[in-house]
């Protein structure tokens, strides 16, 4: 029973799972059909109708739109459509009108905000001009002085002044023996030089020295020919020949007969020259009244301090020293550390005819002579062998003539110079004889020495060196007492290389600027004498400016990267005429105040300079206690950055322009877009243009008006040298010197004058190069690749000052000048030479610019193959001109102070990009 019902329940679900499965089957079934059937039967129907009439429309095909509009449900929608496209472009043109309306308006726009930016630089420009004015008005009233005239120059109303003499004859000063009153300080010292058919005694002077005097004279800035203005009378008494024939009382009797001798010959200057190491004496036993006496020789009881002149011995009378064949100053140390050749001919016994001890002269008795220690002691220095050292007492050959009780040169002046181009060192052992306070002899060996580089010892304190009163013989010279003689040796070996290198470059210069040729032998007695009376210097000569006439019209234009300045202005533009450096402001201070400088330093005391780059400074709160004249202080003493810096120059210098030369050669298009390139550059005087062509420019040939006058000046032959004449037309201590074909931005050129008016002494510029060493030939190589280090700074982009101008046309040695000419090139390596060597200080490179040549450009002469071949010589030949490398290193360059600082947003800085 269990069974069965079992079997029915499980009966029951598989029937209805079965009529499920039946029912879903056909049910896929009728879709199916629908699905495959309906669509191929609705394809037959739909073709069928379209077949039936070929030539009536088709009811499903493709219709225009003038077809659908035939049909009546459509029409409305076509005519809507028809509207809303009128409409459409109606407003299109609408549109379009607009946008052309609107486009006007925004270069409307643009054009008021330039003029509103114009106008406020312009407002800004009025600003700086009417500040500047008011500040220019202050000045002149709180000076409120009247213009000085020269003082009315003194003339004794007698030629006869009888003054009386001095109580002795080696008591003349210059405040009893001299008469100032024929030296007023704007006579400009005259010269009056005797002829010498005038005294007979003339007749027994050394024709060499004679020819020489004479062609000196002839070229002296000082002589004149009107004995009535002259504020000295020169005689030229020596060096005789041969005395035997001269008497003294003709002499003194010649003398006295001269012209405007006037009783006791003041205002009268004796010179006796020598040429050998024993000149006479000849004015021993002559009364020479209020004359000054100039010669090598003295003795105590004659020679009077600070009145009478030792000179410097006169060796190159007629001839001129080759620079060349004068030793290298290095190296430092040389074969022997200190050489000596002589031999005494007659001692201090044999002329006293006594002898003291050493202990009896640390009593305090009458001197000994310490000759015999002194030898005694070199010889064992000699022995030691712990330097090399050379000392002979004996003359191979015979010894040249001497004064009693002095060391007699030994040999040939060539032989004796051989020696001392090997010897660091060189004794100069001064005659035992105390009363000689300065000889020929003595004189001869420091001439040699400084000649060819050895440093001059002199063993005794009591000789008078020349023009010792002029010039401080310690930068040049060792003054060893004679009984130091024991701790000689040490002395020398403690001095290090450096100060044996600046002794010895100091030695050169004096020995180049006073004692080299005649005219510098005669300058410098002249220049003694005018210094002890406090007159200034000759003015030093400027280059007188041919100018090529020119016509000046076309307006310049506006280089966009010229102008590209940021928010900033460059400076403010000037509407009063350009301004000139002051000049000769130090006329007489120099000369007074400035008297160790001037002939201790280069170029020495025989020029005076418009201005220089050593002139003194101010303090800072003197420019605003009463001493403001010319100065622009930043916001007025305040400070600032960037707007009030470009409104001032600033500084530590009273406000000042700056010149542009621009050297060219027959390339005027690109003459024309470097000139425009100028216009609106502030603190610009003028431009200088040096038109090195033999060919004048062109007839039609317009120049830009840039706002500054443009000078245009012919020269007479081709030279690089050109570029750094003094012309007369420069009225500013700034230059600007630049290539025809250099690119500079304004604020680059107003970066660089900023910094240069801090450092008025270097070259300030842009491109630099280097000195590099070649250690397979020993020698020096001009390299222009990028470095750490610099040495030049090119002179086709930089500033410097006018005095280096006038050094570079009329003190630096005319072989520099000849080979620049001859290689028409290294004229820029040349200034830095002058520079480095008077300063000694290295360039100052300005901005991260390393090249400079305006794009587009022909190429200049620095392109050609052998351009580096000549540099390369060039700085080989210079070093040998100047006996030593002069160029320095320098491992930094210039950037402005807040070019890379963050600022707040209501602070900018001096240069956007500098």
């Amino acid at each position: 029973m269990l069974r069965n019902g079992g079997v029915g329940n499980v009966g029951q679900p598989c029937m209805l799972r079965w009529s499920n499965r039946i029912r879903l089957t056909w049910l896929s079934f009728t879709l199916f059909i629908i699905l495959v059937f309906f669509p191929l039967i609705a394809h037959y129907y739909l073709t069928t109708i379209d077949n039936l009439d070929d030539s009536g429309p088709r009811i499903f095909e493709p219709r225009s739109g003038n077809a659908l509009c035939e049909v009546k449900h459509v029409q409305d929608l076509c005519r809507i459509r028809e509207s809303v496209s009128e409409e459409l472009l109606q407003l299109e043109a609408k549109r379009q009108e607009l946008n052309s309306e609107i486009a006007k308006l925004n270069l409307k726009i643009e054009s008021c905000k330039k003029s509103i930016e114009n106008a406020k630089q312009d407002l800004l420009q009025l600003k700086n001009v009417i500040s500047q004015t008011e500040h220019s008005y202050k000045e002149l009233v709180a000076q409120n002085q009247p213009k000085l005239s020269l003082p009315i120059r003194l003339l004794p109303e007698k030629d006869e002044t009888n003054f009386p003499l001095p109580k002795s004859p080696n008591s003349c000063r210059l405040y009893s023996c001299f008469d100032y009153s024929r030296c007023p300080l704007t006579s400009g010292f005259p010269v009056y030089i005797y002829p010498l058919d005038l005294y007979q005694f003339s007749s027994f002077i050394d024709p060499l020295i004679k020819q020489a005097f004479q062609a000196t004279a002839r070229t002296n800035v000082y002589v004149t020919n009107n004995p009535h203005v002259a504020c000295v009378y020169v005689v030229l008494v020596g060096e005789v020949q041969d005395s035997s024939g001269l008497k003294s009382i003709e002499i003194e009797k010649q003398l006295h007969s001269l012209p405007y001798w006037r009783s006791d010959g003041h205002n009268h200057l004796l010179i006796n020259l020598s040429r050998r190491s024993q000149t006479q004496n000849l004015l021993y036993n002559i009364s020479t009244g209020r004359a000054m006496v100039a010669q090598s020789t003295f003795y105590d009881v004659q020679y009077r301090p600070g009145f009478d002149i030792i000179p410097s011995p006169l060796i190159h009378a007629m001839s001129e020293p080759n620079f060349l064949e004068i030793p290298p100053q290095v190296p430092v140390k040389r074969k022997y550390l200190f050489s000596f050749q002589g031999e005494k001919l007659e001692s201090l016994m044999s002329s006293l005819q006594e002898a003291r001890s050493f202990e009896e002269e640390i009593e305090g008795n009458a001197p000994a002579d310490y000759d015999d220690r002194i030898i005694a002691t070199l010889k064992a220095v000699q022995d030691s062998k712990l330097d090399l050292v050379l000392v002979e007492f004996t003359c191979k050959n015979q010894p040249r003539p001497a004064l009693p009780t002095e060391w007699a040169l030994c040999g040939e002046r060539d032989d004796r110079l051989e020696l001392l181009k090997l010897s660091s060192f060189v004794l100069i052992i001064t005659p035992g004889n105390a009363h000689l306070v300065a000889s020929a002899g003595c004189s001869m060996r420091l001439f040699e020495a400084l000649e060819v580089g050895a440093i001059p010892v002199i063993l005794g304190e009591h000789v008078q060196l020349p023009y010792h009163d002029m010039i401080h013989w310690s930068e040049a010279a060792l003054v060893v007492p004679k009984p130091r003689i024991t701790e000689l040796h040490f002395l020398l070996r403690s001095i290090s290389d450096s100060d044996l290198l600046n002794m010895r470059r100091q030695g050169r210069f004096l020995w180049e600027t006073y004692f080299s040729t005649s005219d510098n032998v005669l300058s410098t007695i002249l220049s003694t004498v005018r210094t002890r009376i406090q007159l200034p210097a000759a003015p030093i000569a400027e280059e007188p400016s041919k100018e090529i006439p020119h016509k000046t019209g076309k307006a310049a234009g506006t280089d966009p990267n010229m102008a590209d300045t940021g928010d900033l202005d460059l400076g403010p533009v000037e509407t009063e005429p350009p301004y000139a450096s002051p000049k000769y402001l130090r006329n007489f201070t120099v000369t007074v105040r400035d008297t160790y400088r001037a002939w201790n330093a280069a170029p020495g005391p025989f020029h005076l300079f418009p201005h220089t780059p050593l002139d003194p400074t101010l303090p800072s709160e003197a420019k605003f206690l009463g001493s403001g004249t010319g100065f622009r202080p930043i916001g007025g003493g305040a400070g600032g950055s960037g707007k009030e810096f470009q409104a001032a120059l600033g500084g530590n210098v009273p406000r000042e322009q700056f010149t542009v030369v621009m050297l060219t050669y027959e390339r005027e298009e690109v003459l024309m877009n470097s000139l425009e390139r100028l216009n609106g550059l502030p603190y610009l005087n003028k431009v200088i243009v040096v038109w090195n062509s033999p060919k004048p420019p062109s007839e039609d040939l317009v120049w830009p008006e840039i706002g500054v006058p443009i000078v245009v000046v012919h020269t007479d032959k081709n030279s690089l040298n050109n570029r750094f004449l003094p012309w007369d037309t420069i009225e500013t201590e700034a230059i600007l010197s630049i290539d025809d074909d250099a690119h500079l931005r304004h604020d680059e050129i107003m970066f660089g004058f900023r910094v240069w008016r801090e450092a008025r002494d270097r070259i300030v510029g842009f491109p630099g190069r280097y000195h590099a060493w070649d250690m397979n030939h020993q020698s020096w190589l001009y390299n222009s690749n990028y470095s750490c280090e610099l040495s030049m700074v090119l002179t086709g982009a930089a500033f410097f000052h006018k005095y280096y101008a006038y050094l570079y046309s009329y003190v630096m040695p005319q072989a520099i000048r000849d080979m620049v000419d001859e290689y028409i090139n290294c004229e820029d390596i040349a200034m830095n030479f002058l520079v480095s060597h008077i300063t000694r200080k290295p360039p100052i490179k300005v901005t991260s610019r390393w090249t400079f040549r305006c794009p587009g450009c022909p190429q200049a002469l620095s392109h050609d193959d052998s351009h580096f071949h000549e540099r390369h010589k060039c700085i080989n030949f210079f070093v040998k001109v100047y006996g030593y490398m002069p160029l320095l290193y320098t491992q930094f360059r210039v950037d402005s102070v807040l070019f890379k600082t963050r600022l707040p947003h209501d602070k900018t800085k001096c240069f956007k990009f500098i």
